[in-house]
């Protein structure tokens, strides 16, 4: 039986922990092979132990201009080629100031835009000059979040996040519009709450969970898992989806079509 993702070259930044793991090792279980970037050395080294000898894991700041071109040069020269890109690297503000509007500091606004839409704008940057140098086209998947388009005020106020999320699907659209004639398709991903190292406070917070229950009834009204994500990440990546461009996919156990209960 052919796997999804045979012959494929990913590149994941933000890929040696949580949703970016999770994705690397589905991907090399659908035959890929994977370039996971971090900015931890030893989740590095942690990460690509798990990847069964398909992947290699690289140190690098998603906001450093040099790391997303750097981690797609490996890619080619180690699998000889570059086929996808997955962009997860991303969080939450809040430690920077990033809050309610009355509240939000201007250093909390740019640290929250840098970590989320800059740092994935530098990545798309690199992925679509790769792949208009190699005339092949490819595909691009970058993480969202339900927060982007259906706000939850009175559990996750944080208005810095939601604008840059807001921001990654008008960036999507607009360049999945523009270079779609070079068969280069770029989607989202938009997840509700997952366990992932970003979610300890809302995971750890009893009335929260109580909100989750039904915020996101799904499978008895649970936090996401990570491995929740990955047939849709798979999909994105693969040639399944050669006809589909410029869309915003919820994962999000029915949090975008559920009231809540506080």
């Amino acid at each position: 039986m052919s796997q999804w993702l045979e012959q494929k070259r990913i590149v994941i930044i933000g890929g040696t922990t949580g949703l970016g793991l999770s994705a690397a090792k589905a991907f090399v279980r659908e035959g890929a092979q994977v370039v996971v970037v971090g900015r931890d050395a030893e989740s590095g080294r942690l990460a690509e132990a798990q990847l069964q000898g398909s992947g290699i894991a690289l140190s690098g700041d998603a906001i450093d201009p040099t790391t997303a071109p750097t981690a797609i040069a490996q890619c080619q020269q180690h699998f000889g080629g570059f086929d996808g890109l997955y962009h997860v690297a991303g969080g939450s503000g809040r430690r920077y100031g990033d809050g309610p509007l009355h509240e939000l500091t201007l250093d909390g606004w740019n640290q929250t835009f840098a970590l989320n839409l800059t740092s994935l704008m530098l990545s798309n940057q690199a992925a679509v000059q790769a792949f208009l140098a190699q005339g092949t086209g490819g595909t691009i998947l970058n993480m969202g979040s339900v927060l982007g388009y259906s706000p939850s005020p009175t559990h996750f106020a944080t208005h810095a996040y939601a604008a840059t999320k807001s921001a990654v699907i008008g960036f999507t659209r607009s360049i999945a519009a523009y270079y779609a004639p070079n068969n280069i398709r770029i989607n989202v991903l938009a997840p509700a709450l997952v366990e992932t190292p970003m979610a300890q406070r809302a995971a750890q917070d009893d009335t929260i969970l109580s909100f989750i229950q039904t915020k996101q009834p799904l499978a008895g009204g649970r936090i996401g898992h990570p491995t929740d994500l990955d047939g849709a990440a798979v999909y994105f990546l693969s040639d399944a989806s050669l006809f589909t461009t410029g869309q915003i996919l919820s994962v999000d156990g029915g949090w975008s079509v559920s009231e809540g209960q506080n």
